[in-house]
């Protein structure tokens, strides 16, 4: 099997506007895009080594989001060759010349499979970011909650040194918002294809709207003095080096007693989201085929929370 040479990959934190950018690069008539594909390196945890075969089939047949992919596992393929198939299966699906999956963490590892892969990093302002996923409840507090904008950035910062100027690409969602035309350009040229309106269609298609530049800078509005400050207290200089203004706000001192009482709390309020997603039955279930060493009966159970997962994120 042929392995792709210069696939896409648009690379960032959670909630910082991959799916809506992603919807928009599947929407053009060249580019197919896949959605989340985190499962590609997830269990990529050894450097020298690829992940045993068997073990990766079966953490494929209980992972929500392969799961609804709709790929088949060719059982005879090493495993750049299989994932590599992942992505030709979405290119021949739909069609398409061109083809890019998103990848929110872990997405160094890429390059062991890919090393001249594009990247497209898309960086949004971490106070959004973070109140967004406080939203989702992937996240207790706002002191908390900033920690996977700053994963993923130090990450950035550690592997666009390898790239070259061809493989790699920072966006900013505030300008994909105010100036959706020049940036979709700006991108379609790095990939190598026209713009096209057709990139928009994907609102008429899923839940997300246009662009609307009134939507940004969200956590000027919704977020209260002590969340901004709590956001600001650790990510005050990565955001000025990414363009990005502070509030004004006095920053706080990060002590030991802070940080214990964030991740109490943090603790507290992802337990308890959970508790009543998935009721008391299924929640305890969840926590102990985690700890106990039953393959059979920790599949059952994330299946019946994959399901529950999926139905939220409809």
């Amino acid at each position: 099997m042929a392995m792709l040479k210069t696939p896409i990959f648009l690379v960032g934190a959670c909630r910082s506007g991959t799916t809506l950018l992603r919807a928009m690069l599947d929407y053009h008539p060249q580019i197919a895009f896949h959605h989340e594909f985190e499962f590609a390196v997830d269990q990529m945890k050894e450097p020298a080594n690829w992940p045993d075969l068997s073990s990766y089939h079966e953490y494929l047949s209980y992972s929500r989001i392969f799961l609804h992919s709709n790929h088949t596992i060719d059982k005879h393929l090493s495993y750049p060759e299989l994932v590599n198939s992942f992505l030709l299966q979405k290119l021949e699906r739909d069609k398409k010349q061109f083809i890019g999956a998103t990848v929110h963490y872990h997405f160094d590892r890429l390059l062991r499979i890919w090393p001249d892969a594009k990247f497209i990093h898309l960086v949004r302002d971490g106070r959004d970011v973070a109140r967004s996923t406080l939203l989702m409840a992937w996240a207790g507090n706002m002191f908390t909650s900033v920690q996977s904008w700053i994963t993923a950035e130090l990450l950035w910062e550690k592997i666009s040194p390898q790239l070259s100027p061809e493989q790699n690409l920072t966006i900013h969602y505030e300008a994909l918002i105010q100036n959706s035309d020049e940036v979709l350009t700006q991108i379609c040229t790095f990939i190598g294809v026209p713009f096209d309106k057709a990139m928009y269609d994907y609102a008429e298609h899923t839940t997300y709207s246009l662009p609307e530049p009134h939507l940004i800078e969200q956590w000027r509005k919704k977020l209260s003095n002590d969340e901004i400050q709590l956001a600001e207290s650790k990510i005050s200089t990565m955001l000025e080096e990414r363009g990005y203004q502070l509030s004004g706000l006095p920053l706080l001192k990060i002590t030991p007693w802070l940080r214990w009482r964030m991740a109490i709390s943090n603790r507290w309020v992802r337990r308890l989201f959970y508790f009543r997603r998935y009721g008391f039955k299924l929640y305890l279930e969840h926590i102990l085929s985690r700890k106990l060493p039953f393959k059979g009966w920790r599949k059952s159970v994330q299946m019946k929370t994959n399901v529950i997962e999926h139905k939220h994120c409809k």
